[in-house]
């Protein structure tokens, strides 16, 4: 009997995956997964990403390896070589037909539609499973036919056209009679030029995955709505890393929500429909990358926003990255990042607004930065994220948001433990006097001086924006 091929990508999961699924009702199934680390670096993941992604395929693996489905595993220099890598393995395996899941940003399409024609031309099968999201890039479009730019239709459209099938949550196949392939080992991680962060902070596979949607919606998801902005509360999920590399799937988290919330996502809990919101921005985001795809190219998704005269500020971005602008949220919230590889989401649009508005820097210098220290790091998502804090994408900020750092600190800081907890160094402070400490308190403490001041900064980022010809 011939086997099937399941090419595991960011879906790092045997249960509610489609592919597999698929894969398994037609017969003995072989896994293979692709290491493309050359590319990877060059779409700018860094190491704490590729780390959990790596410690994600051995969980797999080993997961894999109950069911009897052994896990090959290659490495390829370019997704160029897929297309061919796969044949390969189709032929050493026996497999008539190859089945994976989706990826939408622009690279990672082409290269599936090359090996889709690969494997036509080669006589054999080859599916593609929109497993990632509720709907298909092109299934839910505005009344002219056009992909949404703008999040709240986009939301109302989603929820008037969801069914429970496309909800219902896929098994995983039963264990298969054992196969003669081996599974290969997975292979270390080659040395990177950076360490990633310990790995007991994010442990990875679908069993941490599934422990920490159970905490929070145990303890903290009918609060979301009223604690998710603030930092020094664990108001979140924290479930981000694990829905990038698909070790949890959205079914799986909508179908917790359904069983919490008596059968409802928009209404009910305010907490549980905040927090399905959120989940339907990352399905948003994955639209707007297949079908604007301009935005996989560098490039802004509102064009009349390429004329902005961004600043070269190298010692500014510098002191940005470090954490130490001079305004303790901003700073507190950087270094989270780089000891973390995570930052909270309120703190994301801060940091953001703050490099693009008041030092004027070039959102993709800092979208890049993201990308190489979060564990959570995905092109759509913090694509869209960045864009949106710049105001030069989807459903931006109007160019004239521009948030103060104090005032975001006192309304949700309000008693400085965020900052206390990253900024050692005015921890000994009173409470209220951390969030704008004096120029006394600084230069005792050895905290800089802030680098600039805000509303003469809010003043140049409003005469760049307003510098543009408007959109035609």
């Amino acid at each position: 009997m011939a086997t099937t091929l399941v090419w595991f990508r960011s879906d790092l999961r045997i249960h509610d995956n489609t592919a597999l699924a698929a894969a398994a009702r037609r017969g003995p199934v072989v896994a293979v997964f692709l290491r493309c680390l050359p590319q990877w670096r060059e779409h700018g993941h860094g190491a704490n990403q590729l780390d959990f992604r790596q410690r994600g395929v051995v969980a797999l693996a080993e997961a894999l390896a109950g069911l009897n489905i052994p896990l090959l595993h290659r490495d390829i220099e370019r997704f160029d070589e897929a297309p061919a890598t796969l044949i390969a393995l189709a032929r050493e395996t026996g497999a008539d037909a190859l089945h994976f899941n989706h990826e939408y940003p622009l690279d990672e399409a082409r290269r599936d539609a090359r090996v889709m024609e690969a494997f036509r031309a080669a006589g054999l099968e080859a599916c593609g499973h929109h497993d990632a999201v509720a709907f298909a890039p092109g299934e839910l479009l505005t009344g002219k036919g056009d992909y949404y730019g703008v999040f709240t239709p986009f939301a109302r459209a989603w929820h008037r056209a969801l069914t429970p099938e496309r909800l219902a949550l896929r098994d995983a196949p039963p264990p298969q009679p054992a196969l003669d392939i081996a599974a290969e080992p997975i292979p270390d991680l080659p040395p990177l030029e950076e360490r990633p962060i310990d790995g007991r902070r994010w442990p990875a596979g679908e069993g941490p995955a599934g422990d920490r949607l159970e905490r929070f919606l145990r303890f903290r998801a009918r609060h979301y709505a009223g604690q998710r902005d603030f930092p020094a509360v664990r108001g979140t999920s924290e479930l981000s890393p694990y829905l990038a590399l698909g070790m949890i799937s959205h079914r799986q988290c909508l179908q917790a929500v359904l069983a919490e919330n008596d059968g409802a996502l928009a209404e009910g809990d305010a907490g549980l429909a905040a927090w399905v919101n959120e989940l339907v921005w990352r399905e948003f985001y994955r639209h707007v990358a297949a079908g604007f795809p301009r935005v996989c190219r560098h490039r802004a998704f509102q064009p009349h926003t390429e004329a902005l005269p961004w600043r070269d500020d190298e010692p500014g971005f510098l002191a940005w990255c470090e954490g130490r602008t001079g305004y303790p949220l901003v700073d507190a919230a950087m270094r989270q990042l780089v000891a973390t590889g995570w930052m909270h989401n309120r703190l994301r649009m801060v940091t953001a607004m703050f490099l693009t508005k008041h030092l004027l820097i070039d959102w993709r210098r800092g979208e890049a930065f993201f990308l190489r220290h979060l564990v959570d790091g995905e092109f759509a998502a913090n694509n869209g994220g960045w864009q949106w804090a710049a105001s030069t994408g989807t459903d931006a900020a109007p160019y004239f948001r521009i948030f103060n750092p104090t005032t975001q600190s006192r309304r949700f800081d309000p008693e400085g433990r965020f900052l206390a907890e990253w900024l050692p160094e005015l921890a000994d402070l009173p409470a209220k006097a951390r969030h704008a400490p004096s120029p006394e308190q600084r230069r005792r403490l050895g905290y800089p001086a802030p680098i600039v001041e805000h509303k003469a900064a809010r003043a140049r980022a409003l005469e760049a924006f307003q510098g543009l010809k408007p959109a035609s």
